[in-house]
């Protein structure tokens, strides 16, 4: 996806091709529009924070910004939430693992991965974003996320998803010595087996939550245990949304939940490693 620069306009009305200045510019009306959206959800906040931080009135407010008390009201009730920034500005990318299918040399999705990857496109979708490309990650290619992106894989799944957890302080994931993956806590130890791995198996999963910045952008990285936890995962993170934007703003952390599970629908999501901001 394109991103605007303070020349970009121009150099889209000046371009010679008429192909691409028709790519060129569907590209960037995406982008400007997920900027408007971006900038009516931050008059919200400020018109928000300025009524609880001063004593001016609505009124006041609305007559230091120019525009009517009703229009402050319309602003109010129908611009983004302010949790919407959680995942940045947009357009969002939504990246699920691919798995290889070595006799047919097939990349395919998992079915949880598809259900957690659709659900959470809804959900983004009702935040205002597009999301500009549900990408399948070959396992043989090294793919980087070049936006504002979520990205539902393990180490073991992707490189993407080993180069986002490597850089974590906080939380990682390991293989034991019964061939099984663990979350780890690298400041207490504690390592965390998934219910299904256990020695009398439960329909539940463990999964890991992490919010980065990576340069402008906002990569969100998910990671299950098993691919169900991925299901967990993103029903935690969008019911949890509010709270956590409330608590960590703009700030990198990383949590890990656990969730039971009935077919593939959460019956239970309990945080299994609080949320913890990256130093």
């Amino acid at each position: 996806m394109t991103t605007s620069s303070p020349d970009e306009f121009e150099s889209v009305r000046v371009d010679p091709d008429p192909i691409r200045r028709g790519r060129r510019a569907g590209e960037l009306i995406t982008v400007y529009q997920q900027r408007a959206v971006e900038l009516a959800r931050l008059r919200k906040e400020a018109i928000e924070e300025a009524r609880r931080s001063t004593d001016m009135s609505f009124t006041e407010i609305a007559n230091a910004l120019g525009i009517t008390k009703g229009r402050v009201t319309q602003i109010r009730n129908t611009a983004p939430a302010p949790e919407r920034a959680f995942f940045g500005v947009g357009p969002v990318e939504v990246a699920l693992p691919g798995r290889l299918i070595r006799e047919r040399g097939d990349v395919v999705i998992a079915s949880e991965d598809d259900t957690a990857g659709a659900y959470l496109i809804a959900e983004l979708e009702k935040l205002a974003f597009v999301v500009a490309d549900r990408v399948v990650i070959d396992p043989r290619e090294e793919w980087e996320p070049k936006a504002d992106a979520v990205v539902i894989c393990g180490p073991a799944s992707a490189h993407i998803g080993n180069v986002l957890m490597s850089i974590d302080p906080v939380l990682t994931m390991s293989l034991g010595n019964n061939v099984q993956w663990y979350i780890v806590d690298q400041t207490t130890g504690n390592r965390f087996l998934s219910p299904m791995d256990e020695k009398d198996p439960a329909r539940a999963d463990h999964a890991y939550i992490a919010r980065h910045k990576v340069g402008s952008h906002v990569v969100v990285h998910i990671a299950g245990l098993h691919a169900l936890g991925s299901v967990g995962a993103v029903h935690y993170l969008m019911r949890s949304l509010p709270d956590l934007y409330a608590q960590y703003g703009d700030k990198q952390f990383s949590m890990a939940i656990t969730t039971s599970f009935d077919g593939l629908t959460p019956k239970e999501i309990n945080v299994l490693v609080p949320p913890r901001v990256w130093s």
